[in-house]
């Protein structure tokens, strides 16, 4: 059982990167205001939802950063981070609406069950939909590029009874073993964003 979601480049860059974005606390701080931008172009390019406001048949880098400038107001870096799925979920809320877009935004919190967790992650991809993932503070040494960060999940594999989930950001993507980012081991806990489309765009 597997399933990998198209996604777009932009030059070499697989995806946006947060690095190139106005400002140092964007740079360092953008990746919730950077994944908005690669699901709003997702959504538009693949949904035929009009949330990315410049031409999605040239995507440029000049396009995305002024875009990125537009996503600020609603997902501003502050000084913990964008560390709630809250926060997420109505700066992004707040676009949609603005944009006259139908499109319900639910929290999974990290406190739930991996198995839970699991399900969710298969229905919505089974959907075509990306998943927005925040992982904070987590123990294993494997994931210490993605401590406090946002990214993208646009894909799962099942290998020897492992569930494998393709992680998107820094202009990459990598497979990472979901029960192991699931499972912290710390407090706080992150979570993931699961998304419900009325299928009209």
């Amino acid at each position: 059982m597997s399933k990998e979601l198209p996604h777009f480049n932009i030059g070499l860059s697989y995806g946006g990167n947060q690095e190139w974005f106005h400002g140092f606390m964007m740079r360092i701080g953008g990746c919730a205001a950077e994944t908005v931008c690669d699901l709003c172009i997702y959504l538009d390019k693949y949904k035929g939802y009009k949330l990315y406001p410049f031409d999605i048949n040239n995507l440029s880098k000049k396009d995305y950063i002024a875009f990125g400038e537009i996503i600020k107001p609603y997902l501003h870096p502050r000084m913990s981070g964008i560390d709630k799925l809250s926060i997420y979920i109505e700066g992004f809320s707040a676009y949609l609406a603005d944009k006259n877009t139908y499109i319900k935004l639910e929290g999974i919190e990290g406190e739930q069950g991996v198995d839970f967790a699991k399900t969710a992650l298969i229905s919505q991809i089974d959907k075509d939909i990306p998943v927005p993932y925040l992982c904070l503070l987590h123990n294993d040494p494997a994931f210490r590029e993605y401590k406090w960060h946002w990214f993208l999940l646009n894909g799962y594999k099942e290998s020897e009874n492992r569930l494998f989930v393709k992680a998107v950001t820094y202009s990459e993507s990598e497979w990472l073993d979901f029960e192991r980012l699931w499972n912290t081991g710390c407090t706080p806990k992150g979570g993931m964003i699961v998304i419900e489309t009325d299928e009209k765009g």
